[in-house]
């Protein structure tokens, strides 16, 4: 049976790309899906969609329930939900951080939990989460307050999964991009030189790497994706 994945925002921009290479590469993927889109990916066979909000616990709890019913054992989380917003500190209210935090952090938690005690279970899995450079360079996230400060937690939530995966064959990687090439961008961003930017599908074959036999070896790992932006 083909490697089996849960995939998080895998109808975005940069779910796309990574949904068309791992799948062309034979992996079965069982992602979440929101009202409007309970039809993606009908016409590809190693695609499951399951309905649910991310925000909520109980359905992310049922969402990986369903999907280890499904596949039997699940080997890897690749979480590309997430949002951005600008915004200076000084500007930021308590509902701009809950709405990143919810967007960013609390979509990745709510799987994560379950996929865990999952991996705990049958002796080891992989958990790839999406970083931002603003959470690692603090100077570029001045104008991202919100935004930064959900995605720390993101390195932080792989550290500790790192320290506790140890000795269990249960690793956390992070993807750092600096900016994707994706249609949103672009249109945000008009004059800039989209060359130097990161391709949606650079990435996706990072992840596919990630989780090849060669790329499963890698510890405690954060790749940068940067290309000249």
């Amino acid at each position: 049976m083909s490697k089996q994945l849960i995939v998080s925002g895998a109808t975005g921009n940069l779910g796309k790309d990574v949904v068309k290479k791992l799948t062309d590469l034979g992996y079965g993927l069982h992602i979440n899906v929101r009202e409007g889109k309970t039809d993606a990916y009908r016409d590809n066979a190693n695609v499951s969609n399951y309905f649910a909000d991310l925000a909520s616990e109980e359905q992310s709890e049922q969402f990986v329930a369903e999907a280890i019913g499904n596949a039997s054992r699940i080997e890897a989380g690749v979480f590309l939900a997430g949002g951005f917003a600008m915004g200076k500190l000084t500007d930021t209210t308590d509902s701009d951080i809950e709405k990143m935090m919810t967007m960013n952090f609390a979509t990745a938690f709510h799987l994560v939990k379950p996929l865990m005690k999952h991996f705990e279970a049958v002796g080891g899995g992989q958990f790839i989460f999406i970083g931002a450079r603003p959470a690692l360079v603090a100077e570029a996230g001045a104008g991202s307050f919100a935004y930064t400060l959900s995605k720390t937690l993101i390195f932080q939530m792989a550290e500790i999964i790192n320290a506790e995966g140890k000795s269990k064959n249960i690793r956390a990687t992070v993807i750092v991009p600096s900016i994707i090439d994706t249609p949103d961008n672009r249109s945000a961003m008009p004059g800039a030189d989209f060359s130097k930017w990161i391709p949606a599908s650079d990435i996706a074959e990072g992840i596919a790497f990630i989780l090849s036999d060669t790329g499963s070896k890698l510890r405690q790992t954060v790749l940068k994706f940067y290309n000249e932006a």
